[in-house]
């Protein structure tokens, strides 16, 4: 119904102003302002529908730039500005289109109306903007900038891409880092097809890098006897603690430098990169989820005085249950609990979609910030993200060097590599998966003779963690 002057109503004034918020210029056509009221149209019909043409078509793209602070800027600004000139065709539709005189009760509702609208409008931009600003401040504090540029195309000419994983486990009453949690995993550039090598944390006699660590341990790493055992997981902290024999390396580097090349000549692998997640940090990043679902074998004790225990079946865990089903060893082995960890990364990279990734998304980046480190750079992100697209479609087989298919005590090293070349090739490898006691470290003078491999669980390659 009309107001005076040929002004629309109380009902069909709010009517307009609520659909220009939607299509910008449609107050200004039904008040005769036919050149603004197309301009304003045409230019939300463009921002709208090259917006949602680029979220369907240009997905991988829009994500690579979501892990760059310059384009994250860039984003909270538009979304700010869409925003703000969203709230002026509103306000201004509704100048346009209220009744004059407008008095009384009626004046009141429509301007609360009105600035309802605005805050609507405002609302989901700005909470755009303030992801955004939270995204920046996970890249700066999780990654770092390369000290060397990077190509638009980093996998040009690179088949696979090898990253070493590790859970930290540091404590209060622990002195250091502990790398409880040792694995590679290799990446088809191509494909997105994963292998996941593990080693076990208690590896003895662990060939060093040529160089002062290979000069300092010319038998394996020998740790610092009596005090610590000289196994793989003491490496990191070695390193720390040593810096002459990673020479050049600045502290809290050293550490993740020894250790992949270490690995990395374990298991015959280029290492490119490193990312470590604390323990107890990985427990927040899965009730930032959610949880993760996962199928539980047999049930798990777990605690200081066995006072946990999560029940067989398939089931959504809790951080904590999540953290003691890749930790717990109670009537149990490092061997199984490998085994439970490859299944947990391969259940999470499968189950972090989108929607929850964005749902939960300050908590997880919170959780991630203060849990995280990696030597991963900003610039590899965009072709990272890409990568990780393909990953989470195809296929993630795992493969445990763990006994009887290797003697903790006396790895067989020259076996490892050769199941790793396997498997990078997609076929078996010729020696069986048996414990040996070959390794191209030559014993110590006077060095015991190691003890021989019990059969625990191995995953084999291609296992599955139903």
């Amino acid at each position: 119904m009309a107001g005076s002057g040929g002004r629309p109503g109380v009902g069909s004034g709010l009517a307009l102003t609520f659909g220009s918020a939607v299509l910008w210029g449609l107050a200004h056509l039904c008040t005769g302002r036919r050149r603004t009221g197309a301009l304003l149209m045409a230019a939300d019909l463009t921002l709208v529908t090259a917006g949602v043409t680029a979220l369907l078509t240009a997905r991988p793209f829009l994500l690579g730039l979501a892990v760059q602070p310059g384009w994250l800027t860039v984003f909270s600004a538009v979304a700010l500005l869409f925003a703000l000139a969203t709230v002026a065709v509103v306000i201004r539709s509704y100048q346009l289109v209220r009744p004059r005189p407008l008095t009384g009760a009626a004046h009141y509702l429509s301007t609360a109306a009105v600035g309802l609208l605005c805050v609507l409008v405002v609302t989901p931009m700005a909470y755009a903007a303030r992801l955004a600003y939270v995204s920046q401040n996970v890249m700066a504090s999780v990654f770092g900038t390369s000290s060397t540029p990077v190509p638009a195309d980093p996998w040009r000419g690179r088949e696979r891409i090898n990253i070493l994983l590790i859970g930290g486990d540091a404590a209060p009453s622990r002195a250091g880092v502990r790398t409880d949690s040792i694995t590679v995993a290799s990446v088809d550039t191509r494909t997105g097809k994963t292998l996941l090598f593990g080693l076990p944390r208690n590896l003895q006699r662990v060939p060093m890098p040529i160089g002062p660590a290979r000069d300092r341990f010319p038998y394996g790493f020998g740790g610092e006897p009596p005090l610590t055992p000289a196994i793989l997981n003491e490496v990191w902290q070695y390193a720390e603690d040593h810096p002459e024999i990673v020479p050049g390396v600045v502290t809290g580097e050293r550490g993740p430098a020894l250790l992949k090349k270490t690995v990395g000549g374990i298991l015959g692998l280029d290492v490119a990169h490193y990312a470590m997640v604390d323990m107890r940090g990985f427990a927040r990043i899965v009730d930032a989820l959610g949880g993760v679902r996962i199928t539980v074998r047999e049930p798990i004790v777990y605690g200081r005085r066995n006072e946990g225990l999560i029940q067989a079946g398939t089931r959504t865990l809790s951080g904590e249950e999540a953290l003691w089903y890749g930790r717990s060893r109670t009537y149990s082995s490092d061997y199984v609990r490998m085994s439970r960890q490859k299944c947990l990364m391969n259940a999470l990279a499968k189950q972090a979609d989108p929607v929850r990734v964005i749902r939960s998304f300050e908590r997880l980046a919170t959780a991630t910030a203060n849990a995280v480190s990696t030597d991963i750079p900003q610039e590899l992100l965009p072709a990272l993200v890409g990568l990780a697209g393909k990953v989470r479609g195809a296929e993630i087989e795992s493969l445990q060097f763990v006994p009887p298919m290797i003697d903790t005590n006396d790895p067989d090293y020259d076996l490892i590599k050769e199941k790793v070349t396997a498997a990078l090739a997609g076929r078996p490898a010729a020696k069986p998966a048996t414990a040996t006691r070959r390794s191209p470290v030559p014993a110590a003078p006077g060095a015991p003779a190691g003890a021989s491999a019990s059969p625990q669980e191995t995953v084999a390659l291609g296992a599955t963690c139903g």
